[in-house]
């Protein structure tokens, strides 16, 4: 009976199971994502390199397509110098950004317009996202205006870089589809407070004016599409005079070809 009591006392001396441990559960996403991207940390059970690599490749993919992210960065380290960028240096800092950008993207054709429209909503979409509309004030001064000039400038830029490489591919009539597009798109552009703040709105206009005059030099269209782009451009003057030399060049294709076709009969 000893002997038995001792093993009984001996089990009593087991400790108790312990409670689960709920407080590494309780960790952040970050600190997960961390673990799970560090370099040093071994890979769990049940889960291939395959899988992490994907993730991480799908992380990187999304990070870098989105170039406005880094050019707020920019942004905001050129407000921290007290000599800030000239328009010049902005513009040639967006220029690289969009190479930058392009040459992570697979190869596009510049005649699919689909694309090209999706950059100009991309733009015009950053332009207002950088708009700060918790104020008590006007979100169309001056200080709005600082905000939203560097993604201003990016909705330029585009413009003027997309209409040259067709102008230099002698695609005449995505050039002019492109600029009435574009034309479009700069119209929804924001109203500033002060005059001045508006001229690259109108530094727009007259860059696509420029290219749809440049196309129209060299494209003789049918009848019938030169008479949609005539009514097209008639709506475009709405917003800026500066397609009138467009309307007049095209009316007189319009009248050249009617004058040939009735001395043909």
């Amino acid at each position: 009976m000893a002997a038995i009591c001792q093993t009984r006392r001996a089990l009593m001396e087991i400790p108790a199971p312990q409670p689960k441990i709920a407080a590494r559960m309780r960790r952040s996403y970050l600190e997960i994502l961390s673990a799970r991207l560090a370099p040093s940390s071994p890979i769990p059970r049940g889960r291939s390199t395959t899988a992490s690599s994907r993730r991480g490749q799908s992380l990187d993919s999304s990070i870098s397509g989105l170039w406005s992210g880094r050019l707020e960065e920019q942004c905001e380290k050129m407000e921290e110098h007290q000599t800030p960028l000239s328009k010049q240096q902005l513009v040639q800092l967006i220029r690289s950004l969009i190479l930058v950008e392009q040459s992570q993207e697979p190869r596009i054709l510049t005649s699919d317009l689909k694309y090209l429209q999706e950059d100009l909503q991309l733009k015009k979409t950053n332009v207002y996202r950088s708009i700060p509309y918790s104020r008590f004030g006007s979100n169309r001064d001056a200080h709005c205006y600082r905000k939203a000039y560097p993604h201003l400038v990016a909705f330029e830029v585009s413009c003027q870089e997309w209409g040259q490489v067709l102008l230099r591919n002698k695609e005449w009539d995505s050039v002019l589809e492109h600029a009435l597009m574009a034309w479009r798109y700069t119209s929804e552009l924001p109203q500033w407070d002060t005059v001045s703040h508006n001229a690259l709105r109108e530094q727009c206009y007259s860059t696509l004016a420029a290219h749809c005059l440049a196309a129209l030099q060299h494209y003789r269209p049918e009848p019938s599409r030169g008479r949609e782009l005539l009514r097209r451009l008639k709506m475009a003057q709405v917003h800026s005079q500066a397609i009138g030399p467009c309307i007049q060049e095209l009316q007189g294709i319009l009248g050249h070809a009617e004058d040939s076709s009735m001395d043909t009969q």
